[in-house]
C-alpha cells in the first residue's frame, strides 16, 4: 500500500562473470599503475640521494642506485608482461580448458576405480557362491 515497487534487476550468471572479469582486469591494471608511479618517485628518490645527500659513496659500487634502478625496471616490465600479454594467453578462457581437463581426468580416475571396486565385489561374490572344492591329492 504504502511501500514503493522496487525494480530490482537481476544479473544472470554470464553478466555476472562478466562482470567480475572487467572488475579483475580494472584492478590489474590499476596496480600496474600504481607500481609505475611508485617507481617513478623511488628512482627520482635513489637519484637524489646518492648524488645531493652522497648516501653510499663509500659502497663498493659507485653508481650503485642505476643499478637499483634497471632492476626495478626490469620487475615493473616483468609486471606489464604479466598483464598486458601473459593475460591473454592465459585468461579465464584458459583456465576455464584447464578445470575441463582436470575435471575428465579426475572423472575417469574415479570410473576406473569404480569399475574396479565392482570387479573385486563381483569376484567376491562369485567366490562366495562357489561351494568349497574338495583339495584333490595327486
Amino acid at each position: 500500500m504504502f511501500s514503493k515497487s522496487k525494480n530490482t534487476v537481476r544479473i544472470d550468471a554470464e553478466q555476472r562473470e562478466q562482470y567480475e572479469y572487467a572488475r579483475k582486469r580494472v584492478v590489474q591494471k590499476k596496480r600496474l599503475m600504481q607500481h609505475f608511479i611508485v617507481f617513478l618517485a623511488g628512482s627520482l628518490l635513489l637519484i637524489i640521494i646518492n648524488p645531493v645527500l652522497g648516501i653510499g659513496k663509500d659502497f663498493f659500487i659507485k653508481n650503485w642506485f642505476v643499478w637499483a634502478i634497471l632492476i626495478w625496471a626490469l620487475l615493473f616490465l616483468i609486471h606489464v608482461f604479466n598483464v598486458f600479454i601473459m593475460n591473454s594467453f592465459m585468461g579465464k578462457e584458459w583456465e576455464d580448458r584447464q578445470i575441463e581437463k582436470l575435471k575428465a581426468k579426475q572423472q575417469a580416475k574415479i570410473d576406473a576405480l569404480h569399475l574396479e571396486v565392482e570387479k573385486e565385489i563381483t569376484t567376491s561374490q562369485i567366490k562366495k557362491n562357489d561351494p568349497p572344492q574338495e583339495p584333490t591329492n595327486l
